[in-house]
């Protein structure tokens, strides 16, 4: 046995391990194996071969590993439990013999191991090492210094690892250079082959979340929640802040001292204008706060369509919708409403549009005079089937109607629903529309046969449309995207 060999290396385990921060024991199983392999090139790799180095003196000792078996099935691998007695005594089956083998020249595998072999494994072993150092820093900020720039994308020194910033995940209107430091958030952090790759972003909305974190304590501290961000990385930002302790003024704790915190932040992202706004659990309120600095007038929310409709004073209206929309865009993003803006002058022309039209229908349908068309529409009466549908105690309730007038309003109301209704049941019959798809469908035949058009006909077909798609057809569906999403399901499960 060559102990210089084996002294050597411990010696070099030992170095490697004080100068790379690699577990010592780490680095001896990765040295044990690099022998096992150069026992199996010399025994042969029919065999199950083992190594151990002694921790204590670098001693390195081979061995065939058997199993203990009834029968011998093969002789490489397996002993029987006879021949294994006469090892050791006490062998069971199932259990293993290690069987010594004569020693290898270890003094030269030493060496050579030392320099290919382990340099390899511990490599390996230190990708691994940095790969756990930072796993756990997923959705944290580092800071770094750019060490190389690829097509637009920054490679990033961060000490003990490299990470990387892609091009898209830059701010536009920023330009690094070569040994610039640069702060970043932790999108991912895998391990691949290579080593660790973790992927760093200055875009990303948590980007923002994490410099307010820092900057301002009583978000540190929980005392402030971020609701809600949306980002224009590099032009603007909203923030939605809450404090659960009414003593606490979140948005004025955000912003600081004549607006010093938020000023640090803007600074730290390419002069990113940031809004910082009050989050409120009222959806109506909460989209009024989003739309700062805007005035807002009038709100109206359809909750089924996931639209809220708002009305500015007329001087208001670029400021609400911002340059290039910007302000409506990231109000909608931030609330997650779609929001639609509108002046007075918009809002009162369109309803003016909407009575004229409403009154015409209702007079050339029901056949009555443009002053109770009129009366009708001044009551918000939209369309047939609500004079159809409605109460008569509400009708008669309209000044200068009595009972004959409403119940014929209704009469000519209902006829004229009955007959359009029939025609719709004729044209779903001339498209093939199965009755058990109609059953299914709790909406208006008018929807039915919009479905019908797109070619929806069967259960089948309605099983493969996805909520936008059916509510894209059925635009005035009165059901939710719950129960919309109910109805497909049940349609899939019957097919």
């Amino acid at each position: 046995m060559n102990n210089v060999g084996n002294t050597e290396i411990l010696q070099i385990i030992e170095a490697v391990a004080r100068e790379k921060g690699i577990n010592r024991e780490t680095l001896i199983s990765t040295m044990e194996q690099a022998v096992q392999t150069a026992g199996r090139r010399k025994y042969g790799n029919e065999h199950d071969i083992k190594a151990e180095i002694s921790r204590k003196n670098g001693e390195i000792k081979l061995f065939r590993v058997l199993k203990v078996v009834e029968e011998v099935m093969n002789h490489f691998t397996e002993i029987s439990l006879k021949d294994a007695k006469v090892k050791q005594p006490e062998t069971k089956i199932d259990d293993e013999i290690y069987d010594s083998l004569p020693p290898i020249d270890l003094g030269r595998i030493a060496a050579q191991v030392a320099k290919q072999v382990i340099v390899q494994k511990v490599g390996e072993a230190e990708r691994e090492k940095q790969y756990h150092d930072f796993k756990d820093r997923k959705g944290e900020i580092l800071n770094g210094t750019v060490k190389r720039i690829e097509f637009g994308n920054i490679i990033v020194d961060l000490g003990r690892a490299e990470a990387y910033i892609k091009k898209d995940q830059l701010i536009k209107s920023e330009n690094f250079k070569i040994n610039d430091r640069i702060k970043a958030y932790v999108q991912d952090v895998r391990l691949e082959p290579r080593g660790p790759q973790i992927f760093l972003s200055r875009t990303d909305e948590m980007m923002l979340a994490k410099l307010f974190e820092l900057e301002v304590q009583g978000i540190y501290d929980g005392i402030i929640q971020i609701k809600a961000i949306a980002r224009d990385p590099g032009s603007k930002a909203k923030i939605a802040v809450h404090a659960a302790d009414s003593s606490v003024d979140p948005v004025g704790s955000c912003v600081g001292i004549r607006g010093n915190r938020v000023k640090a932040i803007t600074n730290e992202l390419g002069g990113e204008k940031i809004d910082v706004i009050l989050w409120n659990k009222n959806v109506a309120q909460f989209v009024i706060n989003a739309m700062a600095p805007a005035e807002i007038t009038k709100i109206v929310i359809d909750e089924d369509r996931g639209r809220v409709e708002i009305v500015v004073p007329n001087d208001q209206l670029n400021i609400a919708i911002g340059k290039r929309g910007q302000n409506v865009r990231l109000a909608s993003r931030i609330t997650n409403w779609k929001i639609d803006v509108m002046t007075e002058e918009q809002e009162s022309k369109r309803r003016t549009d909407e009575f004229n039209n409403t009154t015409q229908i209702f007079m050339d349908i029901l056949d009555v005079e443009e002053v109770i068309a009129q009366l009708l529409s001044a009551e918000g009466f939209v369309d047939i089937e609500q004079i159809a549908n409605v109460d008569p105690n509400i009708l008669s309730a309209i000044d200068s109607f009595d009972e004959q007038l409403v119940e014929e309003l209704k009469k000519r109301a209902t006829k004229y629903i009955n007959e359009k209704n029939n025609k719709i049941i004729e044209q779903l019959e001339e498209l093939g529309v199965d009755q058990e798809l109609i059953d299914v469908l709790d909406v208006e035949p008018e929807s039915i046969l919009k479905l019908a058009e797109y070619g929806i006909k069967t259960i089948e077909d309605l099983g493969e449309l996805s909520v936008n798609e059916f509510r894209r057809l059925v635009s005035n569906c009165p059901l939710s995207d719950d129960d919309i999403s109910l109805l497909i399901q049940t349609a899939k499960s019957q097919e």
